[in-house]
């Protein structure tokens, strides 16, 4: 009986260093790509994809370390594709700094001065200076695309029709007026529901709803003079001015119907083995994080 005890205590001390050790060896990747109907894809492949598109909108998660690093890479890489006729484009630049941008861009300003002048964002260091430095290294024009906050400000506020009155002076930094806004695109629908009651009518949520698009339109009127100056473009914004073909995209579609564009958005899940059904369609191709990744802030 002891030696049957023995035995039996040996093979469960093996089995369960075996199982112990299949866990500690398992693979812990950083990411996941998936296309939009949820079929793993390398990145090679994606980029391959990319390459054919006349605008990228890499949507991300603001706090987000891997699609930061993964922007760079793609920066990097279409640029290779590319050469000269390539530039990139960020919501988190406001379209009235795009002096003080272009002089440090050239050398004309030092990076300290450039970074007090053109309001970054709290996280710009770490998240987005490796690509202005990047497009400063290899002299590619880096296009600030969103509206300054003080207009998306006024149409919160008191509606697209605050705008009416601005000098031509700000209308350069606005897109041409007026925006048309689609109130039933799911998307603005959605922020309908998170700031009123969800119908039409509610004046303080219509204002929102207003403000986001007039961003998406004003980075879509940015993205597209430089698209049609000969530029194929990359621009880095927030998933949700991208997802589900909306926000952006669909702005960019009313002004060149031809234009191919194509995205990226990030989003989060426990397991990177299997796209949720909720991420698919939601982009041309879904960056997945480790619902643990740690966060840039």
């Amino acid at each position: 009986m002891i030696k049957i005890s023995l035995f039996t205590l040996l093979v469960l001390m093996f089995n369960t260093g075996i199982a112990a050790a299949t866990e500690a060896d398992k693979d812990k990747p950083a990411y996941q790509l998936f296309t939009a109907k949820g079929k793993q894809v390398k990145y090679s492949k994606m980029l391959d994809e990319l390459q054919k598109a006349d605008v990228v909108l890499f949507g991300e998660q603001h706090n987000d370390p891997i699609a930061h690093w993964l922007q760079l890479e793609v920066a990097k890489d279409l640029h290779k594709a590319h050469h000269q006729p390539f530039a990139i484009g960020a919501e988190m630049f406001e379209a009235d700094v795009q002096l003080v941008l272009n002089e440090y861009l050239s050398g004309q300003v030092a990076e300290n001065n450039f970074e007090q002048e053109s309001r970054p964002w709290n996280n710009y260091k770490t998240d987005y200076r490796p690509v202005v430095r990047f497009a400063k290294k290899m002299s590619i024009p880096f296009v600030a695309t969103n509206v300054p906050r003080r207009y998306a400000a006024m149409v919160s506020g008191g509606s697209l029709k605050a705008l009416e009155h601005v000098s031509a002076d700000a209308k350069r930094y606005i897109a041409p007026l007026p925006v048309q806004v689609d109130m039933d695109l799911p998307g603005y629908k959605n922020m309908l529901a998170m700031f009123g009651n969800g119908t039409h009518g509610n004046t303080k949520s219509e204002n929102i709803v207003q403000a986001q698009a007039l961003k998406d339109a004003t980075m879509a009127h940015f993205i597209l003079q430089q698209v049609n100056n000969g530029k194929k473009m990359l621009h880095l914004n927030g998933a949700y001015h991208s997802d589900n073909f909306e926000g952006i995209g669909w702005y960019l579609k009313q002004g060149n119907p031809q234009l191919k564009t194509m995205t990226i958005t990030t989003v989060l899940q426990e397991d990177l083995d299997k796209l949720t059904e909720e991420h698919k369609q939601k982009a041309d191709f879904i960056l997945v994080v480790p619902a643990t990744m740690t966060r840039t802030y």
